[in-house]
C-alpha cells in the first residue's frame, strides 16, 4: 500500500507530496494545516503568529519550528503576511484557500454509508515503464488518492464506476489518456472477488489504523470528558487567558488530524465487500460524535486566542 499523503498536501512540480508522512507520524506542518482548515479557514479572516504559536505550541510543537512551517507554507504560497509594528498575522491565499477547502470536503464528507453495490466494478489497464519511475510513483499515489487497489501490475479497480471520469482526469493530467483502457461490469465466474479485494488493497493495514484511532479518541465519549469541554467553553468566552494544553481546542485538533488520513488509506469499499464489524464504521460515527460535540466550544477558545494575540 502506498504511504499516506496528508489530505492538505499539495504536490510538487514531480507530482510528489511537498512532504510525505509515514502513518501515525505528525510534523509541525502538517498540524499547522490542519489548525489553519479547522480554524482559520472558516473564519475568514486573518490570524497574528501569537495564536497559531499557542496551539502548536500546547500540541508539543517547539516555537522555533513553528515558525518554520509558518515559513515554509507561506513560501509554498499557501499563506501571506504582513505586519503591525513588530507583530506579523497571516492570512491564507487563495490557494491556500481552494487546497483547505478541498481537503475539508474529503475529512468531512469521508465514511458516510454507502449506499447499495450494484456490482459493478471498474477496471482500468494502465501501465508506464520502468525507465519513468517519476511517472509510475505519480500514477500510482493520484489512483490510490482515488480509492482505486491494483491487483496486478498495470490493473487497478474500483468498485465504483463512477470514479471513471475522475481516473480519466488523473490519465489527462499525466499525458497518459493515450495508454489507459478502462471497462466496467460484473465480476465473472472465474475466480472470487474477495481474492481481487485481498490483492488490492491492505484493509488489515487500514483496521488498524481504525482500531487505533477507537482506542485513542473512543474514551472521549465519556460524559466527564464533555463536561471538560464545557468548561474550557465558559472559560474561553471571557476571564482569564485559557491555557491550550489539554483543553477542548487541543482535542479537536488532534482527532481532526488524525482523521485525515483516512480518506486516503480507506478505498470505502461496499459493505458486501467488507470484513464483518468493518472497525471504519464505528470509527466514522465516533469521529462525527466528538467533531459535533466540540466544535462550538473548540471554536470559542479559538475565537479568545484570536482576540486575545
Amino acid at each position: 500500500m502506498a504511504t499516506p499523503d496528508s489530505v492538505y498536501e499539495p504536490e510538487g512540480p514531480d507530482g510528489s507530496a511537498l512532504r510525505r508522512r509515514e502513518l501515525g507520524q505528525t510534523s509541525a506542518r502538517s498540524l499547522l494545516l490542519t489548525v489553519l482548515g479547522e480554524f482559520v479557514l472558516p473564519a475568514g479572516e486573518p490570524v497574528w503568529t501569537r495564536a497559531l504559536l499557542d496551539v502548536l505550541g500546547a500540541l508539543g510543537v517547539e516555537a522555533k519550528s513553528a515558525r518554520q512551517a509558518l515559513a515554509r507554507t507561506a513560501g509554498e504560497g499557501l499563506l501571506t503576511s504582513d505586519r503591525d509594528g513588530r507583530r506579523v498575522r497571516w492570512s491564507l491565499t487563495p490557494a491556500g484557500s481552494e487546497l483547505l477547502s478541498d481537503g475539508a470536503a474529503r475529512i468531512y464528507g469521508f465514511g458516510r454509508p454507502a449506499t447499495g453495490w450494484d456490482g459493478r466494478w471498474l477496471v482500468l489497464l494502465a501501465s508506464v515503464p520502468e525507465s519513468r519511475r517519476r511517472l509510475r510513483h505519480r500514477l500510482r499515489t493520484r489512483l490510490a488518492w482515488a480509492g482505486l487497489g491494483s491487483p496486478a501490475p498495470g490493473v487497478w479497480v474500483s468498485p465504483d464506476p463512477g470514479k471513471e471520469a475522475r481516473v480519466a482526469a488523473v490519465l489527462d493530467e499525466l499525458d497518459l489518456a493515450g495508454s489507459g483502457y478502462s471497462f466496467v461490469g460484473h465480476y465473472g465466474g472465474i475466480g472470487r472477488a474477495d481474492d481481487i479485494v485481498a490483492q488490492a488493497w491492505d484493509l488489515d493495514v487500514v483496521e488498524r489504523a481504525y482500531s487505533e484511532f477507537l482506542d485513542e479518541f473512543g474514551p472521549h465519549l465519556d460524559p466527564a470528558s464533555h463536561a471538560s469541554s464545557a468548561a474550557a467553553s465558559d472559560r474561553g468566552a471571557g476571564g482569564p487567558a485559557v491555557s491550550v494544553a489539554d483543553d477542548v481546542l487541543a482535542r479537536q485538533v488532534r482527532l481532526v488530524h488524525a482523521w485525515r488520513r483516512f480518506p486516503f488509506l480507506d478505498p470505502e469499499l461496499p459493505a458486501e465487500l467488507l470484513p464483518e464489524q468493518w472497525a471504519g464504521s464505528r470509527a466514522a460515527e465516533l469521529f462525527t460524535t466528538l467533531h459535533e460535540r466540540w466544535d462550538a466550544p473548540a471554536r470559542a477558545v479559538w475565537a479568545d486566542l484570536a482576540r486575545r494575540a
